[in-house]
């Protein structure tokens, strides 16, 4: 698979309900998107993860918007009168990850926007197997657009890979923040999940999402010797983690027997 690039000719409006202020900007397509700054926060890592987590939710059949890697000028701080965004797009001058802005889209609400039980149990089972923290009550990370759910905002999902050691193997985790989820209580097909997710996602579409990741990315405060080596330890760890039998299906299975 190949992302497309695009070149970032205007920065529009902050979206400062995100923890590291990601931007709505414009693009030398004419389009809009929301920039997630490689400057900002916990640096590449968060891109790496928004780019394999979205990826592999979009090969599960699940809606993400258009995911590009988008060039930044750091001219364009010179017309941003915050110096917070200034800082921040100069820090972030370079290869930097957008998604393509949905707009008119609202936040999902549980109550007004119910999911039936295969979609929720999809996302659930997906959440879970790239460890996404990030899909709560409190910031639930998927709008309604066009009456239907999108998933946005993965940059949570791997969250072990800002602590990994070279040698540390944590594909078996069971993933016991998968009880905050916000969709647990309506996925009730989970085992119908996993059989028809575990089969799709096969060992070369994991590859090939992960070899989109640019090699400076899977370097920064990387324990690993070479992007290789990194880009081989996402595979190793992602297929392992489909192997059966999957401890997160089963956390998972066990987490929402708790709340029905």
């Amino acid at each position: 698979m190949k992302l497309r690039t695009v070149t970032a000719t205007r920065y529009v409006t902050p979206l400062r309900e995100g923890g590291s202020l990601p931007a709505i900007v414009e693009a030398d397509d004419a389009g809009l998107y929301v920039l997630k700054f490689r400057g900002a926060g916990q640096g590449p890592k968060v891109l790496v993860a928004e780019l394999i987590a979205g990826e592999l939710a979009r090969a599960a059949g699940l809606a993400v918007p258009d995911i590009v890697f988008i060039e930044l000028d750091a001219d364009l701080a010179r017309t941003e009168p915050d110096p917070e965004i200034q800082h921040l797009i100069r820090a972030s001058a370079g290869l930097n990850l957008a998604l393509d802005y949905l707009p008119g889209s609202v936040t999902f609400d549980p109550i007004a926007d119910e999911p039936d039980a295969a979609l929720a149990s999809a996302i659930v089972w997906l959440d879970a197997f790239v460890s996404n923290v990030d899909r709560t009550p409190r910031n639930a990370n998927m709008l309604m657009w066009h009456r239907k759910l999108w998933l946005i905002d993965h940059g949570a999902a791997l969250y072990f890979h800002h602590g990994w050691s070279g040698g540390s193997d944590l594909s078996q985790d069971p993933f016991t923040r998968v009880k905050d989820h916000i969709l647990l209580k309506f996925a009730g097909t989970l085992r119908e999940a996993d059989a028809a997710l575990a089969a799709r996602l096969t060992p070369q579409i994991i590859r090939d999402i992960v070899a989109v990741a640019p090699d400076a990315w899977l370097m920064a405060d990387s324990p690993f010797a070479t992007p290789g080596d990194a880009r081989n330890a996402y595979i190793q760890h992602l297929t392992r983690r489909l192997q059966a039998p999957r401890a997160f299906l089963e956390e998972a299975l066990r987490a929402r027997s708790q709340l029905v």
